[in-house]
């Protein structure tokens, strides 16, 4: 039997074999940086054999370069290859994220994991999301379409074009962005839009706080624009570090309204106007005092949002407000001697000054003083001086976001966190609070005296805190020298135990009348013994 077969398709049939079996084993083979490839023919295979050389189907010819440099992905890499890549990659992006990043003009910051440890609510918007950090979530939305309102209000009553709001914080975009921290996903025209929008309804909450929302076209049962409904939670949410607009594009945008796009320093008086029911004190702002805010605050030089000590957002601009007239840290000379350290503020470490039982106990005693500046607290011959707080729903919420804001931002001082740190040492109980409250110091809207205690124990948990520049701290150590005496102690607790009520205070004349008297007679009887008549 006679076997007929074309030569040409065997050889093909032998290279597909071949070819299989290199794929199987996993053999990797290199390519050219042209892909340059010659497959030796059967005709070739011939000569092969006549020049000794092993006879290959599938012979991979490199042209040209260094086989090690060509290499291509033409299979798997290895891990370790994958692994320096990413490496690599990473580093890039850090070393332009260090050039790119304009670190002094960042101000709004996201709120450490580290503080916000079962607090997430005083962090978070719950009604309205101002600026990037909680923009598009599901349950804010429903309040964009007032956002949409007010600035149809806007357009409306000044008969501006919208281009030239956009082109007007286009032109800021960048800087806008260095504010926030961290890469914000939005796109040029998205973030643009956010701003315009954002920065719209905050101005017509700003002015209907203070010219009346009906001027502004607005219906006397608006749901938002209106002082009463959600007001109260829309300032709450306001005031949150993560929600905050920069104060430059709010001033911008009110000074195009008012035909001024220059001013600036305006934005800031409204600010004040509109979170006054926030402030954590029931001592109304006098005439005066509102007068030499406003004028503090309308300084070009003070609210520069391009200098360092300019106001940064609402946030800042309130803590200011907070602080007028600052208080001034005097160095705790005696804790230098034993730290150089930051310490955590906690129960843990050594604290500024004892609890309000244990002073009183010491002989301070505590009176109200008449100020609308909750934190100056003053102490004068054994008596300990502190104005009036006011204690309400949102005082945590501030409390935190302020100590949060002092905490992120290197500019700012740490008199919020001090303050707060001091009455925190302060209360330690039930006890405590209810004495405050008995003096007129401590005024709450919430349950009971407990919530209260339990509220400025968990404020500054986690806070760093240097006790060296605490404007109480020379306060502190004059309180604990005064402790230290054991004299108004014991005068302390022999008021506590002879001159507590009336009735301890007629028993103890009485007894100091009987003793005089049984000593008289005493004295009598032995001296008649002595000295017969």
């Amino acid at each position: 039997m006679v076997a007929v077969f074309n030569k040409e398709l065997l050889s093909w049939y032998l290279i597909t074999v071949k070819l299989k079996e290199t794929i199987d084993a996993g053999i990797q083979y290199a390519q050219s940086p042209t892909d340059t490839r010659s497959i030796e023919y059967p005709e070739e295979q011939f000569q092969n054999q006549q020049q000794n050389q092993p006879l290959d189907p599938l012979r991979v010819v490199i042209n040209g370069g260094d086989q090690a440099d060509n290499l291509e992905d033409s299979g798997p890499k290895s891990p370790e290859s994958e692994w320096v890549i990413t490496i690599k990659d990473k580093l890039e992006q850090a070393r332009l994220e260090d050039v790119a990043s304009a670190w002094v003009k960042l101000c709004i910051y996201r709120v450490p994991q580290c503080l916000r440890e079962g607090d997430d609510k005083a962090y978070i918007p719950q009604t309205v999301s101002l600026g990037p950090y909680h923009h598009g979530r599901r349950r804010l939305r429903s309040m964009e379409r007032h956002k949409w309102r007010a600035l149809q209000h806007v357009l409306k009553r000044t008969h501006h074009d919208i281009r030239m709001y956009l082109d007007s914080i286009k032109e800021v975009e960048e800087k806008a962005r260095d504010c926030y921290e961290g890469k914000i996903s939005l796109n040029s025209n998205e973030f643009v839009e956010m701003m315009v929008l954002d920065g719209c309804f905050v101005l017509e909450l700003f002015r209907g706080a203070t010219e009346g929302f009906k001027r502004l076209g607005y219906n006397r049962n608006d749901p938002v624009f209106a002082m009463r409904g959600s007001m109260h939670s829309i300032q709450r949410d306001m005031i949150m570090l993560e929600n905050q607009l920069p104060l430059f594009v709010l001033d911008r945008i009110l000074g195009l309204q008012y035909g001024q796009p220059e001013q600036r320093g305006m934005v800031a008086k409204l600010a004040v106007r509109f979170f006054d029911p926030l402030m954590p004190t029931d001592e109304p702002l006098s005439k005066s005092d509102m007068n030499k805010l406003e004028c503090s605050l309308g300084q070009a030089t003070t609210f520069d949002p391009f200098s360092d000590q300019g106001g940064l957002h609402c946030l800042d601009v309130f803590r200011r407000s907070l602080l007028r007239t600052g208080p001034k840290p005097e160095p705790r000379i005696w804790i230098k001697k034993w730290s150089h350290a930051r310490r955590v503020a906690d129960k843990r470490r050594q604290q500024l000054i004892h609890c309000v039982t244990e002073l009183s106990d010491s002989g301070i005693k505590f009176k109200k003083r008449k100020t609308d500046r909750f934190w100056d607290v003053k102490f004068k011959n054994g008596i300990l001086r502190i104005p009036r707080l006011l204690i309400h729903d949102g005082t945590k919420s501030l409390f935190l976001n302020l100590i949060s804001f002092e905490q992120c931002h290197l500019d700012s001082s740490n008199d919020i966190t001090s303050y707060v740190i001091f009455m925190d040492n302060l209360i330690n109980s039930p006890a405590d609070v209810a004495y405050l409250h008995q003096q007129g110091i401590i005024e709450h809207w919430l349950g009971s005296d407990a919530e209260v205690a339990e509220l400025f124990n968990r404020l500054c948990e986690e806070v760093v805190f240097d006790f060296n520049d605490s404007y109480l701290s020379r306060l502190s150590e004059q309180v604990n020298q005064y402790c230290n005496y054991r004299w108004n102690a014991w005068r302390a607790s022999l008021k506590h135990t002879y001159f507590n009520n009336p009735w301890a205070i007629i028993s103890f004349v009485a007894a100091v009348v009987l003793l005089l008297l049984t000593l008289a007679q005493t004295f009598y009887g032995v001296y008649g013994y002595y000295n017969p008549r």
